[in-house]
């Protein structure tokens, strides 16, 4: 695989401080539990480190960039530092831009905004849509789901062998996928890009929080990455790579901080002189203590030491697996296999429930948070429940009542700040439910089950 796995007798860290790590929630049979946080998928709680380095900078915040003052100057430093760390954790080339955006989803659009005329994109159909869906401006191959990750090299070169080899391409591609945690073969597909001439970028949104990423090493031309799944709040985002389509595309965003010099025309109009520094796609009052936070986050992890925390992670990805193997009911979703490597990412089905009825147990009567649905990736999870998941609300929800057949899938997700406990107890918590039942009653509302309270 692209992306290094670390041996199992490597030493195991303890989990990192995160927010929330003591908050107390109701139980729907009575009394109080710790939340269990298992939906790190969607957003990982926030690291304390991130969260007092943030407090520690809050009475000092000002308008970057554009003031004479001392707070306005700490500011723009703290902002600019903050693209260097980032460069750093991600390994960039020189010359590579660093561009703040608010979200994974922001970056790539981002990206697409800047593709050449007639750039071609090819996308496995297997993408979240944050990854799936910016291309629709461009021509478009979509590629079927693969079975193994050499199936994905293969099917990644048959279709750029198939192109005009003197036109822009680029791929896309996930590097751990939000469904089902397994890792795809970065450097590989990486290679097949260039080898066709085409270029590559990685939607790192679930793997930068669980693995180092290095733009250098993986040969890949452009990361996109989300703050907020890298235990890093206030809604902001990386895009990071090569310059050159960045510094040709118009601006993301037209307005200040994007131009470099305005002046008006005789004809009533106005001559613009575009930045070609990451500004340029950043146009606005920029997310300050968002950038921070990531640069935060990135330090923290860093510092924690990736090696020990991939190795505690893992022990927990085994003992949820072994888990849930002693369980006949369960069937755990996997594209390449149960031997595939992945992060802390899981997704299941429960033989005889509904997802969300069996979600809503695990909140209601464990005080576990998980997540269930077809998590932004409707076409995956289709593949992998094999048929049409029925009518979808938000984020793939269907509208089902308790003890109907699943059409969708529940996800368990976990990461750095993640106690043994949390993953103990939704083990315990499967396994109850499968042999005994929900203890409460539920009901739908507004296509979601719900304690009939």
């Amino acid at each position: 695989m692209s992306v290094s796995t670390v041996a199992a007798d490597q030493s195991v860290c303890a989990p990192l401080p995160v927010l929330g790590r003591d908050v107390s929630v109701p139980l729907v049979t009575g009394g109080e539990v710790t939340y269990a946080a298992l939906d790190y998928a969607a957003s990982a709680p926030a690291l304390q480190r991130v969260w007092d380095d943030v407090a520690a900078y809050a009475p000092y915040y000002g308008s970057v960039h554009r003031g004479a003052g001392y707070l306005s100057q700490l500011s723009t430093d703290l902002f600019e530092n903050a693209r260097r760390t980032v460069a750093e954790f991600l390994d960039c080339r020189e010359g590579d831009q660093v561009v703040f955006t608010r979200s994974t989803t922001d970056s790539l659009n981002l990206l697409a905004a800047t593709l050449p005329a007639d750039c071609q994109v090819f996308v496995f159909e297997t993408e979240h849509h944050a990854s799936l869906l910016p291309w629709r401006e461009a021509r478009v191959t979509f590629l079927d789901a693969p079975r193994t990750p050499q199936q994905a090299v293969a099917t990644l070169e048959r279709a750029l062998a198939d192109r005009d080899p003197h036109g822009p391409a680029l791929v896309c591609v996930t590097g751990a996928s939000n469904v089902t945690g397994e890792l795809w073969p970065v450097r590989e597909l990486a290679a097949a890009a260039h080898a066709h001439g085409a270029r590559i970028v990685l939607d790192a949104a679930q793997l930068a929080p669980h693995h180092p990423v290095s733009v250098r090493d993986l040969d890949v031309d452009w990361v996109a990455f989300s703050g907020h799944k890298l235990y890093a709040p206030f809604g902001s985002g990386v895009l990071a790579g090569r310059s050159d389509w960045l510094r040709q595309a118009e601006p993301y965003l037209a307005g200040g901080g994007a131009s470099r010099k305005v002046t008006r025309r005789t004809d009533g109009g106005v001559d613009v002189e575009w930045h070609e520094t990451a500004a340029r796609h950043e146009a606005g009052s920029p997310n300050v203590i968002g950038a921070y936070s990531i640069a935060s986050a990135c330090k923290a992890l860093t510092e924690a030491g990736f090696e020990a925390l991939v190795a505690r992670e893992q022990h927990l990805v085994r003992e949820v697996r072994a888990g849930l193997a002693r369980i006949p009911e369960v069937k755990v979703l996997s594209l390449f296999g149960d031997d595939a490597p992945r992060v802390g990412v899981l997704s299941f089905v429960v033989e005889g429930w509904n997802s969300s009825h069996f979600a809503a147990a695990l909140s209601a009567e464990y005080g576990i948070g998980v997540r269930d649905g077809l998590f932004c990736a409707h076409p995956l999870v289709r593949t992998l429940l094999g048929g049409d998941p029925g009518t979808q609300g938000e984020c793939g929800a269907p509208e089902a009542a308790p003890g109907e057949r699943s059409l969708n899938a529940i996800r368990v997700s976990f990461g750095a700040g993640t106690p043994d406990e949390h993953v103990e107890r939704f083990v315990r918590a499967v396994g109850e439910l499968v042999r005994d039942g929900a203890r409460w009653k539920y009901r739908t509302q507004d296509g979601r089950c719900v304690p009939a309270v």
